[in-house]
C-alpha cells in the first residue's frame, strides 16, 4: 500500500460510519468491484428530474456562468 493510500484511510478513518461506508462503496466502484447503483435521496431525484427538464428546454449555463461557478470554487 502506497504512503498516500494509507494518509486516506488514517484521514477517513475519524470521519463517521456513514461517510466511512460511502467512501469505501465509491473506491470499490472505481476499482471495478459491483456495487448496487448508488440510491437518490428524493430530493437529490427531484432536483435531477428538475436538471433534465432544463436541458430539454435548452437552459443550459453560459460559459461564463460556467467559469463563475469554477472561480467562486477556486478551481
Amino acid at each position: 500500500m502506497t504512503r498516500l493510500l494509507e494518509q486516506a484511510f488514517e484521514t477517513v478513518s475519524n470521519l463517521p460510519d456513514t461517510e466511512q461506508d460511502e467512501l469505501a462503496r465509491i473506491m470499490l466502484q472505481l476499482a471495478g468491484v459491483d456495487q448496487p447503483p448508488l440510491q437518490l435521496a428524493p430530493e437529490e431525484d427531484a432536483d435531477l428530474a428538475e436538471a433534465d427538464s432544463e436541458i430539454a428546454r435548452g437552459e443550459l449555463a453560459t460559459a461564463e456562468e460556467v467559469r463563475a461557478m469554477w472561480a467562486k470554487h477556486g478551481l
